[in-house]
C-alpha cells in the first residue's frame, strides 16, 4: 500500500494572509489602546505630555489627535479585512485557526512595541500612565508588546511543525 504525503506547501501561509493577519492585529491593538486606555481608563491621550488640557481648546486638540489615531486604526483594519477577503477568494486561507491568532497576536505585540517605542520613548508625546513611575508603565507597556511577539510566533511556529495530520 502507498502511503501519499501531501506536500509542505500545505504549511506555507500566502504574503498577503500573513499581511492581513499582522494589520488586523495591528488595528485592534491600536483600537484597544485607543477605547481602554484613552477613553475608558483616562490614562492618557496622543499629546497628554506635550500639551497638558487646562481648557476647551486643549480638549479639542486632544479629541482631534485621539480621533486620527482612532482614523489610523481604522485604515489598518480595513486594510486586513480586504486582505484577509482576498486570500478567501484566492482560497489562500489555512485549515487551522492558529496561524491567524499567531499573525494577530504578532500584529499586535508590533503595534504596541513600536507604537510605545516612538510616542513614549523617542517622542514623549505621552506616557502609558503619567506620574511618578511612568517609565515603569511604559516599560510594562513594551514587555506586554513583545511578549505578544513572541506568542504569536510561537503559535506560528507551532502550526507550522505540526504533523501534518492536524489542522
Amino acid at each position: 500500500m502507498t502511503q501519499v504525503l501531501e506536500p509542505q506547501q500545505s504549511r506555507l501561509l500566502s504574503k498577503q494572509f500573513m499581511l492581513a493577519g499582522i494589520l488586523l492585529g495591528m488595528g485592534f491593538a491600536g483600537f484597544f489602546d485607543g477605547i481602554v486606555l484613552h477613553q475608558i481608563l483616562q490614562w492618557h491621550h496622543m499629546l497628554s505630555s506635550v500639551r497638558p488640557m487646562t481648557n476647551m481648546s486643549d480638549v479639542k486638540v486632544h479629541s482631534v489627535a485621539d480621533g486620527l489615531f482612532h482614523l489610523a486604526d481604522y485604515g489598518l483594519t480595513i486594510a486586513g479585512v480586504t486582505l484577509l477577503w482576498r486570500s478567501h477568494l484566492q482560497d489562500q486561507l489555512p485549515k487551522s485557526s492558529q496561524p491567524f491568532i499567531g499573525l494577530i497576536l504578532f500584529g499586535a505585540g508590533l503595534f504596541n512595541t513600536i507604537e510605545g517605542f516612538i510616542d513614549h520613548e523617542i517622542l514623549g508625546i505621552h506616557h502609558v500612565h503619567s506620574g511618578t513611575h511612568y517609565l515603569l508603565w511604559d516599560i510594562g507597556f513594551l514587555m506586554f508588546g513583545i511578549g505578544l511577539i513572541i506568542a504569536g510566533l510561537k503559535l506560528l511556529d507551532r502550526w507550522k511543525n505540526a504533523p501534518e495530520s492536524m489542522p
